[in-house]
């Protein structure tokens, strides 16, 4: 007898079957064993395999439990701000920590940039440094906006221009808000740190 398998191979699965076949009329052919191995793929990872890119379910998980993660470790500095500002009197549960009203869509980043260079009140402050404690900023310009793009966040230029103009990222953003340019750049950490001192 002759021993064949057979492999049916598809975009989502693999069949295969190992026969015993019949090579003449005294043997009866018969199957030894046979199954099925099939691979799920999303909509997204099925064209991205028809295309010919690689195939890696963990990376979405990794990233999004990296996103979780990073939310949690937010709310727990946060909080941890927050309770230690009811702590020391400086705010209390009636305090508002938010904008708040008509025209006060960017309140919060004009009380950042006053705090730079003049003395603001111990409630402005505990709203500046919630807003300093949401974005910590990054240690070099490596990093990239998005991990299938590999642009780097290009933070040397903002970091320039800072310095020659004497700024804080809070008056920088102030200052492009101001003119209706709403987009926020990446800032360095060392940056964040120094207006942070400044403050």
């Amino acid at each position: 007898m002759k021993k064949i398998l057979g492999l049916d191979l598809g975009v989502n699965s693999i069949g295969w079957a190992l026969v015993n076949e019949a090579e003449n009329n005294d043997e009866t052919s018969s199957i030894i064993r046979l199954g099925t191995r099939v691979n799920p793929l999303t909509v997204d990872e099925q064209q991205n395999f028809e295309k010919g890119k690689s195939i890696t379910t963990n990376a979405e998980r990794t990233l999004k439990r990296g996103m979780r993660r990073n939310l949690q470790r937010y709310k727990l500095r946060r909080e941890n701000l927050i309770a230690c500002l009811k702590e020391n009197g400086i705010i209390n549960e009636n305090t508002i920590l938010c904008e708040d009203g008509n025209r006060t869509t960017f309140e919060t980043y004009r009380l950042r940039a006053k705090a730079a260079k003049e003395e603001i009140t111990l409630e402005q402050l505990a709203r500046v440094l919630l807003m300093i404690n949401k974005k910590r900023g990054y240690k070099s310009n490596r990093k990239a906006n998005k991990s299938d793009e590999g642009n780097a966040i290009d933070s040397m230029s903002i970091a320039k221009e800072l310095y020659d103009n004497d700024l804080t990222p809070g008056q920088y953003v102030f200052r492009r808000l101001s003119i209706n340019k709403r987009y926020i750049p990446e800032f360095y950490k060392s940056d964040l740190q120094t207006e942070f001192n400044r403050i």
